[in-house]
């Protein structure tokens, strides 16, 4: 079972992914579809050359096409690569053309609306101090065809979508943190009966994905051949899927995804408060505060995926109760690191008249 489960899905979407980022690189060159800093002002950007910037394209080959060989052929799987394939299209045309990140935001609720309608939602959640509330239970008065559940669901995939896809900043640095969060997730679906359908997608799907972002690795590791782009957004998706289809354990899913995310949602308070727009770019995120205090790119990347093991290890080994407690503490930590690293760059900009 988990030669099958674990270990062919995951070495066959890492060998094909590898196989199509490289035989991609070429032809994404030739379309010109590279993300050059001389043409390319945007305030976060770090790396002095073009470098292609489609790798989602790669990425959901690798995931497609190994899954077509794994997962059952289910209206559940076709509309979860339906929207995949939404997500890659208008991506890879934000990758060429840089197109507003609202059209973005709105094709993200679009996809995340498909994959609830396939079967994706957050029936219920754990109370950590005892009990379930059951979500699917709860109707919406203004929406009454939808209950709780399939908003909390939307709203998950189109958060860790746009989180993760912020956290792409520096090379390496994604595809570690993915891969890792998928082979947590995907072994806590394991700890379910693999004969219901949405568990054994789950499952395999969750290796597929880490299996597709190592070979990815292979090109995106510092100095990057190539970067994620936006159409990588495909597989953030999916991911989040998976992670509702794990168990709806999310409380893993929270913790092993914790620095991404919480350094999303610092990023939006921070905007905000500023009176920027959510969506405004700058080079504030925790991977630009730590190399502006000096940290390169491989030490930054590898501090992310150890961090991500770290907190997905400790997750598989705690009760419901003992997560609410290590998310709060993890919460506390985290935030504190951003905020004091916020300090220490702004002292250093003062120092040097920045």
């Amino acid at each position: 079972m988990y030669y099958t489960t674990i270990i062919l899905p995951l070495f066959l979407a890492f060998v094909i992914t590898a196989a199509a980022t490289a035989l991609t690189l070429p032809i994404i060159k030739r379309l010109g579809i590279l993300d050059d800093p001389k043409k390319h002002k945007h305030p976060a950007i770090i790396h002095k050359k073009p470098i292609p910037r489609a790798g989602g394209i790669p990425l959901l080959i690798g995931i497609f096409l190994t899954s077509l060989i794994f997962l059952p052929p289910t209206s559940m799987t076709a509309t979860l690569f339906l929207a995949a394939f939404i997500a890659l299209v208008i991506g890879v045309m934000d990758d060429k053309l840089d197109i507003s990140p609202y059209v973005r935001f709105e094709v993200n609720i679009i996809c995340a609306v498909l994959i609830v309608i396939a079967g994706v939602s957050i029936p219920f959640i754990t109370n950590p101090l005892g009990g379930i509330l059951y979500l699917d239970a709860i109707k919406l008065p203004l929406i009454p065809f939808i209950h709780l559940g399939d908003l909390a669901a939307i709203i998950w995939i189109v958060w860790v979508t746009n989180m993760i896809n912020w956290s792409t900043g520096v090379d390496g640095q994604m595809p570690g943190v993915i891969a890792i969060s998928a082979i947590v997730i995907g072994f806590l679906s394991l700890r379910f009966p693999l004969s219901d359908p949405n568990t054994f997608i789950a499952a395999n799907l969750s290796f597929i994905i880490a299996g597709s972002s190592l070979g990815f690795l292979l090109f995106n590791f510092y100095p990057a051949k190539i970067f994620p782009g936006y159409g990588a957004t495909s597989m953030y998706m999916l991911l989040a899927a998976v992670a509702i289809l794990s168990g709806v354990k999310l409380a893993t899913a929270i913790m092993v995804m914790a620095v991404p995310l919480i350094d999303g949602v610092v990023t939006i308070v921070r905007r905000m408060l500023t009176g920027h727009s959510p969506f405004w770019h700058d080079n504030r995120h925790l991977h630009h505060l730590l190399l502006r205090l000096g940290f390169g790119q491989r030490r930054i990347a590898l501090s992310y995926w150890l961090v991500s093991a770290i907190f997905g290890l400790v997750s598989l080994a705690l009760s419901s109760r003992e997560k609410l407690f290590a998310m709060l503490m993890i919460v506390i930590v985290v935030l504190g690191a951003i905020l004091t690293l916020h300090l220490l760059v702004g002292r250093n900009d003062e120092k040097k008249g920045i």
